[in-house]
């Protein structure tokens, strides 16, 4: 299911927004001139071999480590692209929404996201972005929520 049919039989308030084509969510929080906090990044992880979505803003970096820990896990590590196309199917490659449900997995949201009051991310390709509350967004997404990211450049 597109993200935006998913949004609009949701019955929430959003807006999409085109821009030229971006490649990670560091440009895409520049030509949406969003500050990257606000820009939702999700990063397919693979833990004790079940598949899951992490969601973090654009400034951090998924902590593997960390991740495993609070998940009282053994293995963490990220899924390979062949991996993340093939679930994230309706997508370009490096524009999933970040709504694990949409692909029958796990969404765990970053605790660094929980202040926003809004969310910016891509839309299933690199030249649409959608911006909806946090509160929408934590309703439809239903994340748990942990601390696994740390500061990137």
């Amino acid at each position: 299911m597109q993200i935006i049919e998913f949004l609009k039989q949701a019955k929430v308030k959003y807006e999409v927004t085109k821009h030229k084509p971006t490649f990670s969510a560091q440009r895409m929080a520049a030509v949406e001139h969003e500050p990257g906090r606000f820009v939702a990044k999700p990063v397919l992880v693979k833990v004790d071999g079940r598949t899951m979505m992490c969601v973090l803003d654009a400034n951090h970096k998924v902590d593997l480590q960390k991740l495993k820990t609070q998940l009282g896990a053994t293995r963490a590590e990220l899924a390979d692209e062949t991996e993340v196309g093939y679930i994230c199917n309706d997508c370009e490659l490096g524009a999933e929404p970040p709504f694990g449900k949409l692909y029958d997995l796990p969404t765990i949201m970053d605790k660094s996201l929980e202040r926003d009051d809004h969310i910016v991310f891509q839309a299933g390709s690199h030249e649409e972005a959608v911006r909806l509350s946090m509160e929408d967004y934590r309703r439809l997404a239903e994340p748990r929520i942990l601390e696994f990211s740390y500061q990137g450049h």
